[in-house]
């Protein structure tokens, strides 16, 4: 896939198309800003867009072994941008008339770990996509809403499968079918986050996760592993089991398994290879 092309125009909040999402990579983690402050970083097909192809740059370059993604400012994502919805609500065109290329649920095609920095509001499109992330730390003023039934639309992009799961059904069906407002701390004890610190730490703290995952474990089998975890959304136990097992011989033709068994014999930190190129991504 190459690489993503920069773009001369101009967004609505006044930021170049260019710039509406940051990348920045450090000792293995990639950084990946929403970086449209002036909308509070509101999803858009060109926002979503630039941050598809963040994600996939991620996913190629070998110097990345995991990724964070947080918001520019005093938001996460509040939502579609409501100005960009306004005329396809009133033409009946639904809410998949914002112009995506790629599905939502395309964060969990990546091959690397997705590490959330949720430093703000996180709601609607917003707080689906931080549901596609692995691990999510949030702000402690951090506010959440799924909000689809107060804007009148059905439940977007299996937030139905993956909220269950992370929460339990009754929480899940309480969120999506009041579309109230909770808090961080609400979000900590629905399991829905593992952490809340101040906001000035949150990036940090997310990078400094992401930064021993990258140091410590494989990235073959980190790889594997979310692959295993999310194709078994849908499978049975048997299934399952049959799944771990033939990952298990896939794993063990990589050069990954014998340098964790001589790093710890030999009492030194791990050189695992970047993920290997052949390993095949999810589709989802």
């Amino acid at each position: 896939m190459p690489p993503p092309t920069e773009k001369s125009a101009v967004s609505d909040g006044g930021v170049s198309n260019s710039d509406l999402v940051l990348y920045v990579v450090n000792n293995g983690v990639a950084l990946i800003t929403l970086n449209n402050p002036l909308r509070n970083n509101a999803w858009s097909a060109e926002l979503g867009d630039r941050f598809f192809d963040r994600l996939d740059q991620a996913a190629l370059d070998p110097d990345v072994r995991s990724i964070v993604v947080t918001g520019a400012g005093k938001s996460f994502c509040p939502g579609a941008d409501m100005k960009g919805l306004d005329s396809n609500a009133h033409e009946g065109n639904g809410i998949e008339a914002t112009g995506l290329r790629r599905y939502l649920t395309h964060p969990l095609t990546i091959p690397k770990p997705i590490i959330g920095a949720i430093n703000g509001a996180c709601a609607g499109f917003g707080f689906v996509l931080a549901s596609m992330f692995d691990i999510r730390f949030a702000a402690r003023d951090a506010k959440f809403t799924t909000s689809f039934a107060r804007r009148g639309v059905a439940a977007e992009w299996a937030i139905t499968l993956l909220l269950p799961q992370l929460i339990g059904l009754q929480r899940a069906l309480d969120l999506l079918l009041s579309g109230r407002v909770f808090t961080a701390d609400d979000a900590l004890t629905y399991g829905y986050l593992l952490e809340v610190v101040e906001r000035t730490d949150v990036v940090d703290v997310a990078l400094n996760y992401a930064g021993e995952l990258a140091t410590f474990s494989s990235p073959t089998a980190m790889a594997a592993i979310r692959r295993q975890v999310y194709d078994d959304l849908g499978n049975n136990l048997k299934t399952a089991r049959e799944s771990s097992m033939a990952y298990m011989r896939l794993i063990s033709q990589y050069p990954d398994f014998a340098e964790g068994v001589d790093h710890y014999v030999e009492g030194r930190p791990p050189r695992f290879p970047p993920l290997a190129p052949d390993f095949k991504t999810a589709e989802y």
